[in-house]
């Protein structure tokens, strides 16, 4: 019996230590806002404030910390390309930014994605091609009702 090892779609050329994906499942929130211009977070927090205009998912599953160290290995390279799709009532929009050797995945609750190339312990990448406010409008509206479920899916690939 001859057995085939599967591989993702879109990465069938590609040897699979170079492709990390992490999934996990946040909430919305009545006071989620996403109208910060820099930024955008998904946090395992549950409460809110107005004041986190950053924010486009609460109650997540993970925090950065959790993250595999196989995913952290290749998201602290600058040739990585780091991917998150969020999607919400078969709605999906993608944010793509890129890897840094100085990012530290320890921040116990938050993932932060900058365009900025400003790194902290909550920085999952940097140089992304959108912040919360550039978000599709009709998943921030979904995400203001708790009971939304929001589906994270973040895949981290080698671009060498």
């Amino acid at each position: 019996m001859i057995k085939f090892k599967l591989l993702p779609v879109n990465f069938s050329r590609r040897a699979m230590s170079d492709v990390v994906v992490e999934r996990l499942i946040a909430r919305g929130h009545p006071n989620i806002r996403a109208t910060h211009r820099t930024t955008l977070e998904i946090t395992k927090e549950r409460h809110l404030t107005p004041r986190g205009d950053c924010i486009i998912a609460v109650g997540a599953t993970k925090g950065l910390r959790d993250f595999s160290d196989e995913f952290k290995k290749l998201a602290r390279r600058s040739d990585t390309e780091i991917i998150l799709i969020i999607e919400v009532d078969r709605l999906r929009d993608v944010v793509r930014g890129f890897g840094d050797p100085r990012l530290t995945f320890d921040h116990p609750t938050d993932i932060v994605c900058r365009k900025s190339t400003y790194t902290c312990g909550r920085t999952l990448m940097v140089r992304c091609n959108k912040a919360a406010v550039d978000i599709d409008r009709r998943i921030v509206e979904r995400m203001k009702d708790p009971s939304s479920v929001v589906e994270i899916t973040i895949i981290a690939r080698s671009l060498t």
